[in-house]
């Protein structure tokens, strides 16, 4: 027994040197107990350099590998992620090093999205290592699937599905398509919301995003299931119950089931109302730097005895925190920490840590291409050094915005690293078109041949500085102007502006009285700010006019002349007050702008006289993208001294672009008397109403409801808006004339003073289009109380306006 158990034992260990012996063949050389490096070689290499596996091999030359250095060489190059398969060996003292790479990625193809964009789709397939020219990873094509499935999911398309295509191409290179079926989003086929008790179901269903199928659910799509959407929808219920004293609510369920197809879903949310509390103290506790609780306190906007409210208890950490920020402190935060008590009362206490006060490290500007840094830091209310102020940063912020050369600015303020009481300021901003240049050739039947060229710039070479040329020829103008604008001729803000013109207008082509006029003049004007928001202005201008009668011209014109001749200079000064707190300087959609400007034409002038001019405009937002916006324009002008009435070329006129739409232009207001042959008979050249002559009285006023373009994506460069126009032009001192048939001498019949009975009223569409050639503006309109003129629609279309 002995002697079997020997001989089963030196079996075993038979056994057991032959498995090791075949095992030891099958090790490569390199795993031998180590040698040293003489030579290493690399083979199966395609499109990964010599180098770059150099680079990542720990060992050389004349360096001792064994099998830990084996294993280290292995685990280097397995997490460069280049290759799929190593393997190592050993030839004498050559270290040999054998790779088989992974694929390199050709192109990505999608197909089927329509919820997702391709864009969105291919960033993030980017961001997870998936883009044209890296390395494919199929464990990332795969996770990567998954991934989108759950967004299809979140999006309630329960029955999207995503597969993938692989395409292995020559030189180790693959195609990747990934398509997709999104399917159909699942209809809410009932919300339920249990335990309500003080307010109906139906009350709380019309605070939510999601609703039951109606008729106008294909419409406004709400009806479709999203995870983002019922979220939204629990925190405006939560916020519903919480601003109305309900501080204990909770929800306690929230179960979604889906139907076997997968179309529908059911929602049930499981609510407990609670109690209504009433505030009880208001208190504030934590560190407040150097800022006295007094004039926090004073920014509370919940107090003892009211109703719970959670927004007032949001709306006070708001101002708190934008208190002790324009004080410096960028990162105090502020928490409203309500405490409820048995007798249905609520103790809040607002804890405040203001932390250190901030300074501002730099400040600075990217994407402005043209437009100059000096031009933009000089908008700064922020100083480079400064402790930093939120209200003072948000200032800047506004203040490049009515520039007027931005399309958008962003700004953001992070922290210096390695510091805790510094940050940068940074400006990122998306330069506009603000200027245009243009050239016309053209014919029109009310003008006849047409030729100009123009160029305007508002910030040449991006300067900041405005630079106007142009030349115009036709029949109704022929005209040269030169005009130059420095917003700061001084460091302080204060401008500087020159225009020179010379022009001659033809009024007969222009559906106004038969004259025309050779002017010419040169002007200078400075500006003084008086405020962030306020201008006061100042200019001088010195002009040329020669009045050319027309043939068979109007009474009035020929009176005129008859008494204070065919030419005069005058000598004007301008004043002017102007404040605006636009949110931007091309298409506003939020603050008011006015100004009142005042025209003498001083004594010592061959005429004396006086225009005033109010405008103003006011943004009222109506959501986040319908804004309200209400214009109006009052003018007034009289003579003085030996000038009886406004020269009847410096009259106020109205209809048109600018003014009220669907009229043509300058056609509203007081008409001309014709004159009279030698019977007494009025001799009728064009209209038998007479030609307009404008008045000394402007009164206009239009209301705009804008509103987002629909199906596109970026509307900072269209204006689409329903409009309301009203006004029209009026004349106070209606001059004597020679009246038809009798011949006795009275007011013409043609003219009239302000009434609301003789308002002229439109409504239409328009849209602005902000392109490289300048705005370009488009109205339809529909005139009413036209009983005097043509009631047809006009159809307007304008380029290089502001709408």
């Amino acid at each position: 027994m002995r002697s079997l158990s020997i001989q089963w034992c030196r079996r075993l260990l038979c056994l057991k040197l032959a498995l090791l012996l075949a095992c030891a063949g099958q090790v490569h050389a390199a795993q031998e107990p180590g040698f040293v490096i003489t030579d290493v070689r690399l083979q199966g290499l395609q499109r990964v350099s010599p180098g770059t596996v150099f680079n990542l091999i720990p060992l050389g030359v004349g360096d001792r590998i064994d099998p830990v250095g084996v294993r280290t060489v292995l685990r280097e190059l397995f997490a460069s992620g280049f290759f799929k398969d190593i393997r190592i060996a050993r030839d004498d003292g050559v270290l040999i090093v054998t790779v088989i790479e992974r694929p390199a990625i050709e192109s990505i193809e999608i197909d089927g999205n329509k919820a997702i964009q391709t864009e969105a789709l291919l960033d993030g397939l980017s961001q997870q290592g998936l883009r044209e020219g890296e390395i494919f990873k199929q464990a990332t094509l795969e996770r990567v699937g998954l991934e989108l499935e759950r967004q299809y999911v979140a999006q309630g398309r329960y029955g999207a599905s995503i597969e993938t295509e692989i395409e292995e191409l020559p030189r180790n290179r693959v195609d990747i398509k990934i398509v997709i079926e999104e399917g159909k989003n699942s209809g809410i086929r009932h919300l339920n919301i249990v335990g309500a008790q003080a307010y109906s179901d139906e009350e709380l269903l019309d605070e939510l995003e999601l609703k039951h199928p109606s008729l106008l659910s294909f419409y406004r799509n709400d009806d479709k299931y999203s995870r983002e959407k019922l979220s939204a929808d629990l925190e405006t219920l939560e916020a519903f119950y919480k601003n109305r004293g309900y501080a204990n609510f909770d929800m306690y369920t929230t179960q979604v089931s889906i139907t076997p197809d997968r179309r529908q879903v059911y929602i049930t949310i499981g609510i407990d109302e609670g109690d209504v509390y009433t505030v009880n103290e208001v208190n504030l506790v934590g560190e407040l730097g150097d800022v006295k609780p007094e004039d926090l306190e004073r920014l509370f906007v919940v107090s003892a005895g009211q109703t719970f409210e959670q927004a007032r208890i949001t709306a006070t950490e708001d101002r708190l925190e934008a208190a002790l920020g324009n004080s410096g402190f960028t990162f105090a935060t502020a928490s409203g920490v309500p405490k409820l008590n048995e007798d249905q009362t609520v103790d809040i206490e607002f804890f405040v840590n203001s932390g250190k006060r901030a300074y501002v490290r730099r400040v600075n500007f990217t994407g402005n291409r043209l437009t100059q840094d000096e031009v933009m830091r000089r908008e700064m209310r922020q100083m480079e050094g400064g402790w930093a102020s939120t209200s003072q940063i948000d200032l800047s912020k506004v203040r490049l915005e009515r520039l007027g050369y931005f399309k958008g600015v962003d700004v953001e303020t992070p922290q210096v690293p390695g510091t805790d009481d510094q940050i940068d300021v940074n400006f990122t901003v998306e330069e506009q078109p603000s200027g245009s240049i243009s050239a016309t050739l053209g014919y029109s039947q009310g003008y006849g041949l047409i030729l100009g060229g123009n160029y305007q710039q508002t910030n040449v070479l991006g300067s900041g500085n405005s630079l106007g040329v142009g030349l115009s020829a036709s029949r109704f103008q022929k005209s040269a102007s030169f005009n130059y604008f420095n917003p700061y001729f001084t460091l302080d803000g204060v401008s500087r502006g020159f225009n020179v013109f010379v022009r001659r207008l033809d009024f007969d082509e222009r559906n106004i009285a038969r004259y025309a006029t050779d002017s010419a003049g040169v002007g200078v004007n400075f500006g003084f700010p008086i405020g962030e928001v306020q201008r006061i202005n100042f200019g001088l201008l010195v002009d040329w006019t020669e009045i050319t009668e027309g043939a068979f011209a109007a009474q009035e014109i020929s009176d005129f002349i008859d008494k204070n001749g065919e030419e005069a200079y005058n000598f004007k000064v301008n004043l002017s007050w102007s404040k605006s707190t636009l949110n931007r300087g091309i298409f506003a959609d939020r603050g008011s702008a006015q100004s009142l400007a005042l025209e003498v034409a001083v004594p010592g002038s061959d005429l004396q006289f006086y225009k005033i001019n109010y405008t103003a405009e006011r943004y009222f937002p109506i959501t986040r993208s319908w804004t309200l916006r209400l214009r109006s324009e009052l003018g007034y002008g009289d003579g003085y001294g030996s000038t009886t009435q406004l020269p009847f070329y410096e009259h106020f006129f109205s209809g048109g672009f600018g003014s009220v739409r669907g009229f043509e232009n300058s056609t509203l207001g007081p008409r001309s008397t014709p004159p009279l042959d030698a019977d007494g008979n009025p001799i009728f050249i064009r209209d038998r109403r007479g030609d307009p002559l404008g008045g000394n009285l402007l009164v206009e006023a239009s209301a705009e409801l804008i509103f987002p373009f629909p199906f596109v994506e970026d509307n900072r460069q269209f204006r689409p808006a329903f409009f309301l126009d009203v006004g029209n032009v009026f004349n106070t001192d209606c001059p004597d004339v020679l009246r038809p048939g009798d011949l006795t001498v009275g007011p013409s019949d043609s003219c009239f003073d302000f009434e609301f009975d003789s308002l002229r009223y439109a409504v239409g569409f328009g849209v602005s289009w902000l392109t490289g050639l300048g705005p370009m503006t488009f109205s339809i309109a529909k005139p009413f109380q036209t009983e005097d003129f043509d009631e047809e629609e006009s159809f307007q279309f304008e380029l290089g306006r502001t709408f």
